[in-house]
């Protein structure tokens, strides 16, 4: 089956009990076990198991093409899981434009337990090959990158990582699985937020991890998850679950507004640069358009006057909200320096946009009156 398909009936059949279509939500945090432990029905703590948690777990995997999903309480949860399965004393590469907390997270916590973190160019594949010469446990991928927009070759990579021994990563928050599939190009575990797109309405917390393989890594994850403690609550895996009903739909309504959103904004002579793939101008649009079905509703722009243009920009808009997050319904527009902590990596003049389900129309105009 299609992923649009999958997205509205794997972990959604109907309950065997009463016949109802959405899937019930059990909340029970333990579940009755014989004398000498024995499970009644394959479950005996929410914290290991959940049968809403399963169903989600079940989507997942099959969306991504896996065999194996874990999931977790946010996306760092998720990040961090995996990222504490390492070896002391290992090495992982990092894009060089990734997500902020995933950069502070090598920055601040890794190093306790002698784990060093390399932040390598993605695009530049010779620079990839160089510092794996160096051994490396983990390469980890996120294309397209936050917030530059930069495009990494998938399947090259995973080549790159594959040969040094390393476990290949990719951050697919932004393009879901409707729009980009890391496993069936050599990726080993593909992480998400899922707070964004699978959620789609901005009233969800949640991460998961899905394994290409069930195996060693995959039950190393799930075991410390159990032990860790930091476990999706099962009212937000139903509601993930059920944003995952109307992924397909929405994922369609993101890229062709932020299409047309893209294409005005390029155009204005306000604007410096728009980062977007969908863009043939952009420096990895031959590659997205080899690895992704469409480029998705994440974008950026840089601004020709600088910070003060793009503060501005942002604090005239009406219909685009000044918030954190992404993939929700609503438009959503960030001035990434000013929320990265203390030392900000995003170009002072950019603004992160999260282009979302109104009406195109009222999209262009509101960013029109805002550009002035």
């Amino acid at each position: 089956m299609r992923p649009e398909t999958l997205s509205v009936h794997v972990g959604n059949e109907a309950d065997p009990a009463t016949g109802a279509v959405a899937p019930p939500i059990h909340l029970a945090t333990t579940f009755r076990h014989g004398p000498s432990g024995e499970r009644v029905a394959g479950y005996e703590y929410q914290r290991e198991g959940n049968p809403t948690n399963d169903r989600l777990r079940e989507a997942l995997a099959a969306l991504e093409g896996g065999e194996d999903a874990a999931t977790f309480a946010s996306g760092m949860a998720a990040m961090t899981g995996l990222l504490e399965c390492l070896p002391n004393g290992a090495r992982v590469l990092i894009p060089d434009d990734c997500y902020t907390g995933l950069r502070m997270l090598c920055a601040e916590y890794l190093p306790e337990r002698g784990i060093e973190a390399v932040a390598v160019d993605m695009g530049g594949l010779d620079a990839v090959r160089a510092a794996c010469a160096g051994g490396v446990a983990l390469l980890w991928i996120e294309t397209p990158s936050n917030p530059l927009m930069k495009v990494s070759d998938l399947a090259a990579l995973a080549e790159i990582g594959r040969a040094a021994g390393a476990v290949v990563v990719a951050d697919n928050t932004f393009a879901t699985p409707l729009l980009q599939r890391p496993l069936s190009l050599g990726a080993d575990v593909v992480m998400h937020s899922t707070t964004k797109y699978f959620g789609g309405h901005s009233d969800v917390l949640g991460g998961a991890l899905v394994f290409a393989r069930r195996g060693e890594l995959s039950q190393k994850v799930a075991h410390r998850l159990h032990i860790t403690g930091a476990t999706l609550a099962p009212f937000s895996a139903w509601l993930t679950l059920r944003g995952c009903r109307s992924l397909g739909a929405r994922i369609a309504m993101h890229c062709a507004n932020a299409r047309r959103v893209a294409e005005f904004l390029a155009a204005h002579p306000a604007i410096e640069r728009v980062n977007w793939p969908g863009l043939p101008s952009h420096p990895g649009h031959a590659i997205a358009a080899r690895q992704m079905r469409d480029f998705g509703g994440m974008m950026s722009i840089q601004l020709r006057g600088g910070r003060e243009a793009a503060l501005a920009m942002a604090g005239r808009l009406r219909v685009f909200t000044n918030a954190t997050s992404l993939g929700g319904c609503e438009s959503l527009i960030e001035h990434r320096a000013s929320v990265e902590g203390p030392h900000p990596r995003s170009p002072q003049n950019l603004l992160r946009m999260s282009v979302g389900l109104e009406h195109v129309e009222d999209l262009i105009e509101d960013l029109r009156q805002a550009l002035g």
